[in-house]
């Protein structure tokens, strides 16, 4: 059983950074972010995700904008996060799974963190 806290959340004006943390209680190899906005459900597709190599994919709606990046050493995950907009605020997760997911759906994830909330205002 893996355990993940987030950290790093909070409120910003637009235009501002964030840089959010998850921390895991173990090395697992897979893990990316995901997000759910007030009043929707959690978008389907993680926002970005890395391999076990360091390979990384973002979504087309934070290209450019977010970057994740993972610490093996420290098991820990991060997701900078500039030139924030309101269609940003949501709660973040992170999650993991030993193998690879094929297509960034959450279903492929089987650990998850309690999330982190980004709130951005205009």
């Amino acid at each position: 059983q893996v355990h993940m806290v987030e950290s790093g959340g909070g409120s910003v004006q637009a235009g501002g950074s964030l840089r959010l943390s998850c921390a895991a209680s173990g090395y697992i190899p897979y893990m990316g972010w995901f997000r759910q906005a007030p009043g929707k459900e959690r978008e389907e597709v993680a926002v970005a995700r890395i391999d076990k190599n360091g390979n990384t994919r973002h979504a087309d709606s934070v290209k450019g904008r977010f970057t994740i990046s993972k610490d093996n050493a420290k098991n820990t995950l991060y997701l900078q996060m500039n030139s924030l907009n309101p269609e940003d605020t949501a709660m973040y997760y992170c999650a993991a799974a030993g193998i690879e997911p094929k297509y960034g759906f959450g279903w492929e994830y089987y650990y998850w963190g309690q999330g982190t909330q980004v709130t951005v205002s205009s």
